[in-house]
Protein backbone atom coordinates (compact mmCIF):
# COMPACT_ATOMS: atom_id res chain seq x y z
CA UNK A 1 0.00 0.00 0.00
CA UNK A 2 1.36 3.27 -0.91
CA UNK A 3 0.98 5.95 1.79
CA UNK A 4 2.23 9.62 0.82
CA UNK A 5 3.64 11.49 4.12
CA UNK A 6 2.43 15.49 2.88
CA UNK A 7 5.64 17.24 4.28
CA UNK A 8 4.57 20.76 5.36
CA UNK A 9 8.36 21.88 5.78
CA UNK A 10 8.33 21.43 9.73
CA UNK A 11 9.94 18.78 11.71
CA UNK A 12 11.70 15.27 11.53
CA UNK A 13 8.73 13.05 10.35
CA UNK A 14 11.00 9.76 10.61
CA UNK A 15 8.69 8.56 13.65
CA UNK A 16 5.58 8.14 11.41
CA UNK A 17 7.32 7.10 8.29
CA UNK A 18 8.89 4.09 10.43
CA UNK A 19 5.69 3.42 12.12
CA UNK A 20 3.68 3.26 8.67
CA UNK A 21 6.71 1.21 7.19
CA UNK A 22 6.39 -1.05 9.84
CA UNK A 23 2.39 -1.52 9.27
CA UNK A 24 3.43 -2.37 5.65
CA UNK A 25 3.23 0.97 3.53
CA UNK A 26 5.08 1.84 0.76
CA UNK A 27 6.28 5.46 2.26
CA UNK A 28 6.69 8.73 0.42
CA UNK A 29 7.72 11.91 2.24
CA UNK A 30 5.95 14.47 -0.02
CA UNK A 31 6.33 18.30 -0.19
CA UNK A 32 4.73 18.75 -2.83
CA UNK A 33 0.61 18.36 -2.28
CA UNK A 34 -0.38 17.53 -6.20
CA UNK A 35 2.37 14.70 -5.76
CA UNK A 36 1.19 13.33 -2.37
CA UNK A 37 -2.58 13.39 -4.01
CA UNK A 38 -1.71 11.37 -6.52
CA UNK A 39 -0.96 8.50 -4.19
CA UNK A 40 -3.58 5.95 -2.86
CA UNK A 41 -3.81 7.08 0.36
CA UNK A 42 -2.33 10.43 2.34
CA UNK A 43 -1.01 11.25 5.93
CA UNK A 44 -1.54 14.47 7.45
CA UNK A 45 0.96 14.62 9.97
CA UNK A 46 1.22 16.37 13.63
CA UNK A 47 4.09 18.54 13.07
CA UNK A 48 3.56 22.39 12.65
CA UNK A 49 1.64 25.41 13.54
CA UNK A 50 -1.92 26.15 12.30
CA UNK A 51 -1.29 29.18 11.01
CA UNK A 52 1.91 28.96 9.03
CA UNK A 53 0.82 25.26 7.36
CA UNK A 54 -2.47 26.87 6.75
CA UNK A 55 -1.13 29.46 4.59
CA UNK A 56 1.47 27.04 3.01
CA UNK A 57 -1.95 25.10 2.35
CA UNK A 58 -4.28 27.39 1.07
CA UNK A 59 -3.28 27.18 -2.87
CA UNK A 60 -4.23 23.78 -3.21
CA UNK A 61 -6.71 23.16 -0.25
CA UNK A 62 -9.57 22.99 -2.95
CA UNK A 63 -7.95 19.87 -4.52
CA UNK A 64 -6.80 18.46 -1.24
CA UNK A 65 -10.82 19.12 -0.13
CA UNK A 66 -12.13 17.72 -3.27
CA UNK A 67 -9.69 14.69 -2.98
CA UNK A 68 -11.29 13.35 0.41
CA UNK A 69 -14.53 14.42 -0.35
CA UNK A 70 -14.31 11.81 -3.48
CA UNK A 71 -13.10 9.30 -0.80
CA UNK A 72 -9.43 9.39 -0.69
CA UNK A 73 -8.25 7.47 2.50
CA UNK A 74 -6.48 9.92 4.56
CA UNK A 75 -5.06 9.80 8.24
CA UNK A 76 -4.81 13.39 9.87
CA UNK A 77 -2.82 13.36 13.37
CA UNK A 78 -2.96 16.25 15.61
CA UNK A 79 -2.20 19.45 13.70
CA UNK A 80 -3.41 17.27 10.75
CA UNK A 81 -6.88 16.73 12.57
CA UNK A 82 -7.12 20.58 13.38
CA UNK A 83 -6.80 20.89 9.60
CA UNK A 84 -9.71 19.38 8.90
CA UNK A 85 -12.10 21.97 10.18
CA UNK A 86 -12.88 25.66 9.18
CA UNK A 87 -10.75 27.44 11.58
CA UNK A 88 -8.53 27.44 15.14
CA UNK A 89 -8.18 29.32 17.80
CA UNK A 90 -4.38 28.55 17.90
CA UNK A 91 -3.89 31.40 15.21
CA UNK A 92 -4.99 32.90 12.04
CA UNK A 93 -6.17 31.40 8.64
CA UNK A 94 -8.24 28.87 7.18
CA UNK A 95 -8.42 25.38 7.92
CA UNK A 96 -10.07 22.91 5.02
CA UNK A 97 -13.49 23.12 6.00
CA UNK A 98 -13.81 19.63 5.02
CA UNK A 99 -15.18 18.90 8.60
CA UNK A 100 -18.00 21.69 9.91
CA UNK A 101 -16.23 23.48 13.10
CA UNK A 102 -13.53 24.99 14.57
CA UNK A 103 -10.52 24.03 16.97
CA UNK A 104 -10.88 25.70 20.73
CA UNK A 105 -8.39 26.33 23.28
CA UNK A 106 -8.87 23.99 25.78
CA UNK A 107 -10.32 25.34 28.91
CA UNK A 108 -8.53 23.44 31.63
CA UNK A 109 -6.66 23.39 34.73
CA UNK A 110 -3.35 22.43 33.06
CA UNK A 111 -2.96 23.74 29.16
CA UNK A 112 -1.41 22.70 27.10
CA UNK A 113 -2.19 18.91 27.63
CA UNK A 114 1.09 16.68 27.20
CA UNK A 115 1.26 13.33 27.83
CA UNK A 116 -0.81 9.84 28.23
CA UNK A 117 -4.53 10.03 28.45
CA UNK A 118 -7.53 7.14 27.71
CA UNK A 119 -9.16 6.95 24.02
CA UNK A 120 -12.41 5.89 24.46
CA UNK A 121 -14.48 5.06 21.49
CA UNK A 122 -17.92 6.51 20.60
CA UNK A 123 -19.08 4.33 17.86
CA UNK A 124 -17.75 1.10 15.89
CA UNK A 125 -14.82 2.17 13.10
CA UNK A 126 -12.04 0.18 11.62
CA UNK A 127 -9.56 1.81 13.67
CA UNK A 128 -10.78 0.90 16.86
CA UNK A 129 -11.87 -3.05 16.13
CA UNK A 130 -9.89 -3.66 19.99
CA UNK A 131 -12.03 -0.72 21.78
CA UNK A 132 -10.08 1.48 23.87
CA UNK A 133 -7.08 2.10 24.90
CA UNK A 134 -4.22 5.15 26.15
CA UNK A 135 -2.34 6.88 23.37
CA UNK A 136 0.34 10.17 23.69
CA UNK A 137 -1.54 13.83 23.37
CA UNK A 138 0.58 17.27 23.25
CA UNK A 139 -2.69 19.63 22.31
CA UNK A 140 -3.39 22.73 23.71
CA UNK A 141 -6.56 22.95 21.32
CA UNK A 142 -9.23 20.39 21.03
CA UNK A 143 -11.86 20.36 18.09
CA UNK A 144 -15.51 21.33 18.22
CA UNK A 145 -17.00 19.75 15.05
CA UNK A 146 -20.39 21.20 14.43
CA UNK A 147 -22.17 17.54 14.02
CA UNK A 148 -21.12 15.47 16.75
CA UNK A 149 -21.82 11.91 14.83
CA UNK A 150 -18.18 13.37 13.32
CA UNK A 151 -16.92 11.95 16.56
CA UNK A 152 -15.57 8.52 16.91
CA UNK A 153 -13.61 8.68 20.11
CA UNK A 154 -13.75 11.08 23.21
CA UNK A 155 -10.48 11.84 25.95
CA UNK A 156 -10.87 13.98 28.53
CA UNK A 157 -8.75 15.90 30.66
CA UNK A 158 -9.38 17.31 34.19
CA UNK A 159 -12.77 16.69 33.95
CA UNK A 160 -13.13 18.36 29.99
CA UNK A 161 -14.06 16.08 27.65
CA UNK A 162 -13.18 16.62 24.01
CA UNK A 163 -12.76 14.92 20.76
CA UNK A 164 -9.72 12.35 20.49
CA UNK A 165 -10.80 11.19 16.94
CA UNK A 166 -13.30 12.32 14.23
CA UNK A 167 -14.13 10.61 10.80
CA UNK A 168 -15.89 11.65 7.85
CA UNK A 169 -16.15 9.32 4.69
CA UNK A 170 -12.52 7.95 3.98
CA UNK A 171 -10.78 10.68 6.23
CA UNK A 172 -10.10 9.55 9.73
CA UNK A 173 -8.50 12.42 12.45
CA UNK A 174 -6.76 11.81 15.33
CA UNK A 175 -5.90 14.40 18.11
CA UNK A 176 -3.58 12.20 19.59
CA UNK A 177 -0.06 10.46 17.67
CA UNK A 178 -0.01 7.02 17.11
CA UNK A 179 3.17 6.83 16.38
CA UNK A 180 4.10 7.79 19.68
CA UNK A 181 1.78 5.65 21.37
CA UNK A 182 3.53 2.24 21.80
CA UNK A 183 1.93 -1.23 20.61
CA UNK A 184 -1.87 0.22 20.45
CA UNK A 185 -1.02 3.15 18.40
CA UNK A 186 0.75 1.01 15.80
CA UNK A 187 -2.50 -1.07 15.76
CA UNK A 188 -4.26 2.12 14.67
CA UNK A 189 -1.85 2.57 12.18
CA UNK A 190 -1.88 -0.90 10.93
CA UNK A 191 -5.69 -0.32 10.98
CA UNK A 192 -5.50 2.45 8.86
CA UNK A 193 -3.23 1.05 6.24
CA UNK A 194 -5.53 -2.28 5.82
CA UNK A 195 -8.88 0.19 5.50
CA UNK A 196 -6.72 2.24 2.91
CA UNK A 197 -6.47 -0.89 0.83
CA UNK A 198 -10.07 -1.46 0.89
CA UNK A 199 -11.39 1.91 -0.46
Amino acid sequence: MHVAVLDYGYGNLHTLGTALRAAGAQVQIEPDLAAALAAPALVLPAVGGFSATAARLAGGAGALQRALAGGKPCLAIGLGMQLLFEASDEGEGAGLGFIPGRVLRLQTRRVPHVGWNDVAPAAADPLFPRGGFTAWFANGCAAAPTDPEDVIAWATTYGTRFPAAVRRANTWGVQFQPEKSGAAGLDLIRDFVSAARTR
